[in-house]
């Protein structure tokens, strides 16, 4: 009997070898395998036949050995060297006191993810400034027409009932008074300076009489000049593309905001120090990722032609002219490719965290298991004496 348990002990001992054993070269594996990357991007990597294994950065790789410079990868990347998010050039509007005649400003905000447009629509009534219009076809927007005029052309603001207004002809101190009234109909407000840091201004003018509404080669807006209700679509398909770049530019600037809260886990990786995140903070990071991408992809009109369009093939191209000018496509396919990194590294984060809680229990597991032979091995001895 003495024999067996001797036998269990030196069995589990055994193991407990054997696997730090494999562990190392699980982890030369995982080295052999960066160098070989590294050598891919450019950092000088040299092969040589031997089966030898040093302390001067060589790890075995089959019958090869790779060399790495002593420095690595850190003299060639660095993982807090990112190009930020540049600004995209937006027009500048003439002033209002030096604007020639016939030029117009329209501006664009998104404000909050949502907006209450039955609540707003009462709103605007007592407010009783603006007579509140609906657009045919359409239940997702509110057009209001401002009732006292200051000149002839009139003054309209469209609102958008995923957060997004657009002011037509709008003074800076009415846009800001329109803001304000706004904020109690909001869900999920965005903050003022992001309000104000992604907004789009565009110059408008009217066509020539007989010409279609179009884009001016500088960037201005070509209203025609036919019947009020077809101004009033042109000008709703202007602002349906506007609100589009002014959401995006929100998401946006959310999506730098989230990498600039995970770029100290690349360079911890980089740098082979202890990940300082929970398994919970990568949870609910992935779920960040997620609802942005849903909003992207699934709750808006970016990657598809609103239904609205497809009766009036006017409008639709003139919505596409628009949309290619704000680069609509293009930004959305560059967000899509940053949120597949980061959900790429994300990812690598939870395998990470949930191999070191394998590691820990199957430790915990064999050291359970050599206490029980430890005290088996006791029992024994203390009955053989006895």
């Amino acid at each position: 009997m003495a024999n067996f348990f001797l036998k269990i002990g030196f069995s589990v001992i055994n193991t407990c070898k054997a696997r730090r054993e494999t562990v190392q070269l699980v982890s030369l594996h995982h080295t052999a395998r960066k160098s070989t990357f590294c050598g891919k991007i450019g950092v000088p990597v040299t092969f040589q036949h031997n089966l030898t294994f040093n302390t001067q950065n060589r790890v075995l790789s089959g019958s090869r050995s790779i060399t790495t410079d002593s420095h690595g990868i850190q003299d060639n990347i660095s993982a807090l060297q990112l190009k930020k998010r540049l600004i995209r050039k937006k027009k500048i509007l003439e002033d209002e006191l030096s604007r020639p005649p016939g030029l117009y400003s329209v501006a664009a905000f998104a404000t909050a993810e949502e907006y209450d447009l039955e609540a707003l629509i009462k709103g605007l009534k007592e407010l009783d400034l603006y007579e509140p219009k609906v657009i045919k076809n359409t239940s997702d927007v509110v057009h209001a027409v401002a009732k006292y005029q200051v000149e002839s052309e009139p003054r309209e603001i469209f609102f958008f009932r995923e957060g997004s207004v657009v002011l037509w002809n709008v003074t800076d101190l009415e846009s800001s008074n329109v803001l304000k009234f706004l904020r109690q109909y909001e869900s999920d407000s965005y903050s003022e300076r992001l309000v104000q840091q992604e907004n789009e201004l565009m110059n408008y003018r009217h066509q020539a009489e007989g010409l279609p509404s179009a884009l001016d080669k500088d960037g201005d807006l070509l209203v025609a000049t036919a019947d009020s209700t077809e101004i009033t679509l042109d000008k709703y398909t202007y602002s349906n593309a506007m609100t589009l770049s002014v959401k995006l530019a929100i998401w946006e600037a959310s999506l730098e905001r989230y990498i600039d809260t995970i770029e100290f886990v690349t360079e911890d990786l980089k740098r082979g120090n202890k990940i300082k995140m929970s398994q919970e903070e990568v949870l609910r990071k992935h779920g960040e990722l997620f609802a942005l991408r849903h909003l992207i992809n699934l709750s808006s009109d970016l990657l598809d032609t609103p239904d609205f369009y497809w009766e009036n093939e006017q409008l639709e191209s003139l919505y596409n002219q628009v949309c290619n000018y704000f680069a609509i496509a293009r930004r959305t396919k560059v967000m899509n490719e940053k949120i597949n990194h980061c959900v790429e590294l994300i990812e690598l984060l939870s395998s990470h965290l949930s191999d070191k809680h394998h590691i820990r229990l199957e430790w915990m597991i064999i050291i359970l298991i050599m206490v029980e032979v430890g005290f088996e091995v006791i029992h024994y001895v203390d009955r053989y004496y006895s």
